[in-house]
């Protein structure tokens, strides 16, 4: 039996029904799929060609290396190229459906009709019991299996449904959990950075974000409330709570070498000029107005150009699970068997997706995670 018709679940009971077993899958929302539904601007950014290990937090940064190894992007692009749905790469190795992210759901739906796979949607599971088999109790009755699998994804976009039920279930097994945040989650300023740029909203730009060793090089956005984008969505995975965040706003530029090189260039007009040249309008305005060049000397300008790489942000907080693409941490993957997904201390007892604390970048990745770990435990089951 799986609880939760997302990616994973599908993944995981069309392998298991492909193996000749009798699989239920069970969801508490009326139509499955839904996170696959809205994802990629609804043209679903299904896998990404260049998914590994690298790509992914956990605690063990090692357990993913299994699984994916094991169901590769080329298999999930194989299933939708069997299916004729047409597909494009954008930037990145991202991959999205030409057409409707409804072509990625309809594909689990016929796959998991071909496996004999029963699929009942508008079913909440209450309760799970465990003797000599699982006991499911649910709005409609109880069910029986001699196996389960979580597939209930996290806590992020709580208004499609999203719960906490497949982490009470590890820790009613006894299963750990680590520690639950927002992940690719946009970051709020604080109130005094909320001043200075909130008004430059919709603005965006090339950046490279770091946090720590990690970085990343992609388009920045300015909110109404702070700061988003691919950047900032990636970085926001790796950010502490109260540490700072530092941006390259002139990637791979010299911004003011001109002026260093002509003692006679240099004025306010010619330092405008220059930051038009590297960033937007707007934003080279607001960044003169932030940091006033107060002396011309070679020393003053090399300082004002380190500045421009090296914008520092302490943000305030995140926008929290209702604006993040998932939820970092879960259940501990020390607690799971790195080639099946199945519960160490409970045979029988599988956790996939989102709720295991293996949490992809933006461009796929988390896809790739889903069809990887779900396949790794319908094959086992």
């Amino acid at each position: 039996m799986v609880v939760g018709a997302g990616a994973a679940g599908m993944m995981a009971a069309i392998e298991a029904g492909k193996r000749g077993r009798r699989v239920l899958v069970l969801d508490h929302s009326q139509r499955i799929g839904r996170k696959i539904l809205i994802s990629g601007g609804g043209r679903c950014n299904f896998t990404n060609i260049g998914a590994r290990a690298e790509n992914y937090l956990s605690a063990n940064p090692h357990f993913a290396k299994s699984v994916l190894a094991r169901y590769t992007p080329r298999d999930f692009i194989a299933l939708v190229e069997k299916h004729r749905i047409a597909y494009h790469e954008k930037t990145l190795g991202q991959l999205f459906c030409d057409g409707s992210a409804q072509q990625i759901v309809t594909l689990l739906e016929r796959e998991a009709a071909e496996a004999g796979v029963t699929i009942q949607a508008d079913t909440a599971v209450q309760e799970v019991q465990h003797g000599d088999s699982f006991t499911l109790r649910t709005n409609r009755g109880d069910f029986h299996a001699s196996a389960l699998v979580i597939a209930t994804g996290g806590l992020s976009i709580p208004k499609i449904g999203a719960t906490g039920f497949g982490y009470d279930i590890a820790r009613q097994f006894g299963l750990r959990v680590r520690d639950l945040r927002p992940g690719l989650v946009p970051l709020v300023f604080n109130p005094d950075d909320t001043k200075r740029w909130c008004d430059l909203t919709g603005l965006s730009t090339e950046v490279v974000a770091y946090a720590g060793k990690r970085s990343f090089r992609e388009k920045l956005l300015i909110t109404h409330r702070g700061i988003s984008g691919p950047a900032v969505l990636q970085i926001s995975s790796y950010w502490q709570p109260g540490s700072a965040l530092r941006f390259d706003i002139a990637p791979g530029k010299k911004v003011l070498e001109a002026l260093q090189a002509s003692p006679s260039g240099r004025e306010t007009t010619a330092l405008r000029q220059a930051l038009y040249a590297a960033l937007p309008q707007r934003f080279a305005d607001r960044w003169i107005t932030t940091h006033p060049q107060q002396k011309w000397s070679n020393a003053a300008l090399e300082a004002s150009e380190q500045a421009l790489h090296q914008w520092e942000i302490i943000p305030a907080g995140t926008e929290g699970y209702e604006k993040a693409e998932v939820t970092a941490g879960g259940v501990d993957t020390d607690d799971l068997d790195a080639k099946t997904m199945q519960a160490r201390n409970v045979p029988g007892l599988f956790f996939i997706g989102e709720v295991v604390d293996v949490t992809g970048w933006l461009g796929g990745y988390n896809f790739q995670w889903a069809w990887a770990s779900g396949a790794a435990a319908g094959r086992a089951l």
